[in-house]
């Protein structure tokens, strides 16, 4: 008889605190996709104690709502939807994706849509009327999954980035919701 395979264990959660295990977690699945490319910031994965005063930080901002995804209980992505701060009242309608990201490890699971569906949710709840988002050209899977989920490419910006002294052009996206 042949041996049935076992479904990996998906979670996504919206956290309000990092226990030290997901913390350590979070850094490395964070280092390892930026180190794969991923086009959300950092072009170098930063000195660990650098990298948990960032996702420390995150937490406390009250416009940030970090979600993270788990596969079989270790976390391995992470997106933040990002509100307008309050004295910008002519963005209010619209929230943006941050630091969308899944380890290289992890990926072919769904948990970048999941995290995505996580965040176009909440953005729902909360009654946003538009979300926005940035991504590297070069982020081919991204901009599949975006353009999936019906986001809609309005421009492009011939400098966005700059990787090892090479220009990379971004993409702009925005979804009615």
């Amino acid at each position: 008889m042949a041996e049935q395979e076992t479904k990996p264990k998906i979670d996504v959660e919206l956290v309000t605190s990092l226990n030290r295990r997901d913390l350590g977690d979070l850094c490395d699945a964070a280092a390892a996709a930026i180190l794969d490319g991923a086009g959300f910031g950092w072009v170098r994965a930063p000195e660990r104690d650098v990298f948990e005063r960032y996702w420390r930080g995150v937490l406390v901002i009250p416009e940030r709502k970090l979600y993270l995804a788990k596969l079989d209980d270790v976390v391995a992505g992470s997106i933040q939807l990002v509100s307008p701060p309050r004295q910008k009242e002519a963005w209010a309608h619209a929230c943006l994706v941050d630091t969308h990201f899944v380890a290289p490890w992890a990926r072919g699971h769904g948990l970048a849509r999941a995290l995505l569906e996580a965040a176009l949710d909440e953005a729902r709840v909360r009654g946003f009327e538009v979300m926005n988002l940035s991504v590297r050209e070069t982020q081919s899977a991204a901009i599949t999954l975006y353009e999936g989920k019906g986001f809609v490419r309005w421009g492009r910006h011939p400098k966005y980035a700059k990787v090892a002294g090479t220009l990379i052009a971004g993409l702009y996206y925005s979804k009615d919701l």
